[in-house]
């Protein structure tokens, strides 16, 4: 079981006044409220729920878990490779790459070890490794800390009131340690994504001329 200063450990990495700058990043969900595919608080669920399942959600967890078991900064390197190079789209490979950064430089100033700049779930799985936390855990929290900060995001763009957000959040709460639990067992090979609707997002947000997100 886990103990409770792991447990505040990994609160503390993931809360919103962690300074990783995820507030500033929609993971392409601007795009999607503009064109009019999330309108309201059961579309965004129900776009989160497939981030979650079969996007970015389970393909970062199954990148969390093979950085937790990488042996030596070699393997952890060629894994990070694996996670840029997955990156659908350039303010996708941005998002992942800045906080991957200021996660690793925070996370070692303050716990100590080596923990280079690497990509966020890479970074965080490495994190959990050296200050012995428990993997599946740490993946079921990340899980809920990025549709926490989606679940943000959809609040002030499409936008819904925080009740209703908080009433998506919940709804999601089961499938984040659902996802959880079964990416952590899946190894590299069986990365993949079929969230094409959030991927193109991503990319056709590069193109709006005003915005509120980075991505």
């Amino acid at each position: 079981m886990p103990t409770d200063r792991q447990i505040l450990t990994l609160a503390q990495w993931l809360s919103p006044a962690y300074p990783v700058g995820a507030f500033a990043y929609s993971h392409g969900l601007e795009w999607a409220v503009r064109a009019g595919d999330v309108r309201d608080a059961p579309a965004l669920r129900d776009w989160l729920s497939d981030v979650l399942s079969h996007g970015a959600g389970r393909a970062d967890v199954i990148l969390m878990a093979a950085a937790h078991e990488a042996e030596g900064l070699e393997a952890l390197d060629a894994v990070d490779a694996i996670g840029r190079a997955f990156a659908p789209s350039a303010e996708r490979l941005k998002e992942t790459d800045l906080q991957g950064a200021a996660f690793a430089g925070i996370t070692a100033e303050i716990w100590g070890g080596e923990l280079p700049a690497l990509t966020y779930p890479v970074a965080l799985g490495r994190a959990a490794r050296l200050q012995g936390l428990p993997l599946l855990l740490t993946a079921r929290m990340y899980l809920h800390a990025l549709m926490s900060s989606l679940v943000s995001a959809g609040i002030r763009l499409i936008p819904i009131g925080q009740t209703d957000g908080q009433k998506v959040l919940a709804a999601l709460t089961p499938l984040c340690e659902k996802v959880a639990e079964e990416a952590v067992g899946q190894g590299l090979d069986e990365l993949a994504s079929s969230a094409f609707l959030a991927d193109s997002a991503s990319m056709k947000h590069e193109t709006l001329y005003s915005r509120l997100f980075r991505s």
